[in-house]
């Protein structure tokens, strides 16, 4: 049974390492609690209040004074080597320092403004500083030259950047860690420390007082902008940002290392708490108070876009191009227009979000969850789906397979005709990909034949395979892929060298031995042999009846079959010369209907056979082509039908529709309704390779 916390205090306690699996924190007072490297999976932190003790806040308000008063100091240097600018007493060399010095200060600000606080800028103002004092006191004793002080001279420069870096910082300190206190003697210390500078000049107290206030009010009021800016989430000073935050969790409620995966922070508080290396997956932060003052690490909580997001399930024609969102939580989102180009979502829960319109374009979706989902009008160009990800009750009525540009502005509807719409449930099985599939690779003298006697060898000799052909792609002008799903797990590896060997010893059997051992076979083979001919010989034709014919062979219990994912067209063109037989985006283009029967047959020549009495053609020519249709019917609806004669008088009705195509006018429209069905009852009656209704 899950342990249960809930509303307990639990200040400064240890579940370090601990399995805490399932249990329940909720309401619980957690500030200073080690959960560091726990298994926290499914834990409830609802309403939790997290983060410092107040012994811990006490100490940090003191450091942040400490810091402050730092900040103080160095604008004191700043103020005494500026203000010399103003005092006729002093050396020649004085104006030109202080001079020195207040530029140094405002092109500092300026940088730091326009370009944000940078490690580099960081270590490049520390190198400044440190040479700063020891050029001073190695160099000018207690007092330089001609009564300059120790800190004169080349130090100035490394002042001046020192104290409007450190102000900076003293700032952002006080705001993230310590609260009001700390800021307010942050605000104190400089202007403190400046006016005794000027106070202890050797010029006019008025003067002294005047240029101390406003070098003083300015220096204060850019300081407290940056620090603002930083906690704001500017990324421009990020690093003011993180320092502070990290200050601020100093002896806060630790989940570093956890395993925080579907755990509930709905409206906990979560200031000064860290939550580096924390495996973030699936974890609720709706409404979580403070999150913004976590110390995050390299999670997908640093980015101030994200935390929005995900505090108010708000993003809706926001850019998250490229960011690594793994695991975030998202459930019920409003994230219409929004782009998630290149970006990583895999193990995210999207369950119940609305994406309507959403760019997907390259997005990494390896076991995210989009149940009950709305994708309708979605853009989903190459992007990165498994049979992990779940798409159960997505709701869906087309999609974009491709994001338009200036270049190539058609966006590949799905389903191609705008009039039309996927049903409950259909977009799942349009769009999921097949795994774990064979591929049997045939790359120079392929043989329909041996490759279909070979295929059924292998499923017979494997029934627990469960093989089932997905997909066959013609590449290149003699190259040949038969794509087989297989049950997981399989030896993939041995089927192959089985099938190759068998595949092998049949292409080097002499013609009459082939047609001995095809005869032993059933029609099943011959009709897979023309399948195989067909992708070989017409790349963009597919017959539907003969894939369902193929398909009853997984009746049988060593047999095998053709089927897979309803998607898109069966005549989909991949890469140069490659003609593949399957939909858009890893969709096998097998057409799942269900197989003709005897019957089907018969009505499809009835309606052949009305098609060509109703047309405009010369009586003679219908008189004859009505005559061979009869025959052929008359053939087929025996119970056992004779499909050598059927099949005869079909391929001359065929012939002669389709020279009255060329010939008639009436012919066009004829022959373009009456092809689709002379093609299906070929399918049926097994045309023959090589034969001119398997060429149609």
């Amino acid at each position: 049974m899950p342990l249960d916390y809930s509303g307990q205090n639990l200040r400064g306690r240890s579940f370090k390492g601990q399995n805490l699996e399932g249990a329940n924190f909720s309401y619980a007072d957690i500030r200073g609690t080690n959960f560091a490297e726990a298994n926290l999976k499914g834990v409830n932190f609802t309403g939790a209040k997290a983060g410092l003790q107040k012994r811990w806040t006490l100490l940090l308000v003191l450091v942040s004074w400490l810091l402050s008063a730092i900040s103080g100091f160095l604008y004191l240097i700043n103020t005494i080597l500026i203000t010399d600018i103003f005092d006729p007493s002093q050396s020649a060399g004085n104006p030109f320092i202080g001079s020195v010095t207040l530029i140094v200060t405002i092109i500092v600000y300026i940088i730091i403004i326009r370009r944000g606080i940078s490690v580099n800028l960081a270590f490049a103002f520390a190198f400044v500083l440190v040479f700063a004092f020891a050029f001073a006191f190695a160099f000018g004793g207690v007092e330089g030259g001609a009564g300059e002080p120790a800190f004169a001279g080349v130090g100035a420069t490394g002042f001046a950047a020192a104290g409007a870096f450190s102000a900076a910082f003293a700032f952002a300190f006080a705001a993230a860690g310590a609260g009001t206190f700390a800021f307010a003697a942050a605000l104190a210390f400089a202007p403190a420390g400046a006016f005794a500078a000027a106070v202890a000049g050797n010029f006019p107290f008025a003067a002294a007082f005047a240029f101390a206030g406003v070098f003083v009010a300015a220096g204060v009021v850019v300081s407290a902008y940056i620090a603002w800016r930083a906690m704001k989430g500017d990324e421009k000073y990020a690093l003011a940002r993180n320092a502070a935050v990290a200050f601020a969790a100093i002896g806060g409620t630790s989940f570093r290392g956890a395993d925080l995966t579907d755990a509930n922070f709905t409206q906990a508080r979560l200031k000064s708490t860290d939550l580096r290396d924390a495996r973030l997956i699936r974890t609720c932060f709706h409404k979580t108070k403070l999150l913004d003052r976590v110390r995050s690490g390299t999670s997908y909580l640093q980015h101030s876009q994200v935390l929005e997001l995900i505090l108010t399930k708000q993003g809706q024609d926001t850019n998250f191009d490229r960011l690594d969102l793994k695991g975030i939580n998202l459930k019920a989102a409003l994230l219409t227009d929004a782009s998630f180009i290149g970006t990583d979502l895999s193990e995210a829960c999207l369950q119940d979000a609305d994406l309507s319109r959403a760019k997907l374009v390259q997005t990494q979706l390896d076991n995210t969850n989009f149940t009950g989902a709305t994708l309708t009008g979605a853009f989903i160009e190459d992007w990165n789906i498994t049979h992990e990800t779940n798409f159960r009750g997505v709701n869906c009525e087309y999609v974009y397979m491709r994001l338009p540009t200036k270049e190539n502005p058609n966006p590949l509807r799905k389903p191609d005709n705008n009039a039309e719409v996927f049903a409950d449930g259909e977009f799942g099985d349009f769009i999921q990909p097949i795994f774990d599939t064979l591929d049997l690779y045939h790359n120079q003298g392929v043989d329909p034949r041996a490759i279909a006697i070979s295929f059924k060898e292998l499923a017979e000799n494997n029934p627990d395979a469960e093989l089932e052909i997905v997909a066959m792609e013609k590449r290149g002008d003699d190259k040949f892929l038969l794509r087989a799903k297989t049950a997981p797990e399989v030896d993939k590896s041995e089927l192959s060298a089985e099938y190759f060997e068998t595949y092998n010893q049949i292409k080097g059997l002499p013609e009459r031995e082939i047609k001995l051992l095809l005869a032993e076979k059933d029609n099943q083979i011959r009709r897979l042999e023309n399948m195989v001919m067909t992708t070989l010989e017409r790349p963009s034709f597919y017959s539907n009846t003969q894939i369902e014919q193929v398909k009853t062979m997984t009746n049988n219990k060593s047999g095998f079959s053709v089927g897979g994912s309803i998607g898109g067209d069966v005549n989909n063109v991949q890469g140069d010369n490659n003609q593949v037989i399957q939909g858009d985006n890893n969709q096998v283009g097998v057409d799942t209907e269900a197989p003709l029967s005897q019957d089907d047959i018969v009505k499809l020549l009835e309606e052949l056979e009305a098609l060509v009495l109703k047309a405009e053609l010369p009586e003679d020519t219908k008189e004859e082509i009505s005559g061979e249709i009869s025959a052929a019917k008359k053939a087929t609806n025996k119970e056992e039908p004779k499909k050598n004669i059927a099949l005869a008088n079909l391929e001359s009705v065929a012939q002669t529709l389709e020279k009255t195509n060329k010939t008639v006018d009436a012919g066009q429209k004829l022959w373009s309704k009456a092809k689709p069905i002379i093609v299906k009852i070929a399918g049926w009656l097994g045309a023959a390779a090589g034969s001119y209704l398997f060429k149609l």
